[in-house]
């Protein structure tokens, strides 16, 4: 028994970092282009933190692209948590283990206090199990509480695999093409009303599609 729970150790670790390898030599082959504007480019350029959403499927490349810069996430538990853990750590990524679908209100307090201290947060806003593409309130309330800006972040990919999950996962193909384009930096007032509230999370899901829409169109 022992002989058989160390072989799977052994195995669990080399998929891990056979993983970690694939993903990286996968991702350096890619033609990326961002396409920023000068708000968030002078966000950038003066180091401030602030809230940045893409949607799950495609949250393999805007975590790749904000490798090394002080980012602060979230990662489930599970078996594929781990292994993406372990990808975002070599990448210098803030990582916690837990869930937003279990204890929700900690894991929010847990992102506005990381924000409001100066780190800044990726998230994606339909995970962890969707609706895909419908952004819940989540990064809208980080943004507000913590008084820092929320962008938002379409990604494009040329040549894909699309999985059968419920976010549509995509894997790029070696060489493909990726537009990321970005929104202004969206400053949202903290003494907004639910309702108010409300709705800029419906403006926000919509502007997060039209700039998918618009960087899949670019590819």
């Amino acid at each position: 028994m022992k002989q058989q729970k160390l072989s799977q150790k052994i195995l669990q670790f080399l998929g891990i970092h056979f993983v970690k390898y694939v993903i990286n030599v996968l991702l350096q082959t890619l033609r990326i282009t961002e396409v920023r504007n000068m708000q968030f480019e002078v966000l950038e350029k003066e180091n401030k933190n602030y809230v940045l959403a893409f949607w799950h499927g495609t949250m393999l490349l805007p975590w790749y692209l904000k490798k090394n810069k002080n980012f602060y996430t979230i990662i489930s538990k599970s078996k594929d948590g781990e292994i993406l853990s372990r990808v975002l750590t070599s990448w210098n990524y803030n990582v916690e283990r837990g869930s937003s679908s279990k204890g929700g209100s900690e894991v929010l307090s847990v992102l506005v206090e990381k924000a409001k201290s100066g780190s800044s947060i990726s998230i994606t806003p339909d995970g962890p199990r969707g609706p895909e593409k419908e952004l819940k309130a989540g990064a809208v309330i980080i943004a507000k509480k913590a008084d820092v800006p929320l962008v938002l972040l379409g990604v494009g990919i040329s040549k894909k695999v699309k999985l059968s999950s419920w976010d549509k996962f995509q894997i790029p193909y070696p060489f493909a093409k990726v537009s990321a384009v970005y929104s202004e930096p969206i400053f949202i007032d903290k003494d907004l009303s639910y309702q108010e509230t409300d709705e800029m999370i419906n403006k926000a899901s919509k502007e997060l599609n039209s700039l998918q829409k618009q960087a899949e169109q670019n590819c």
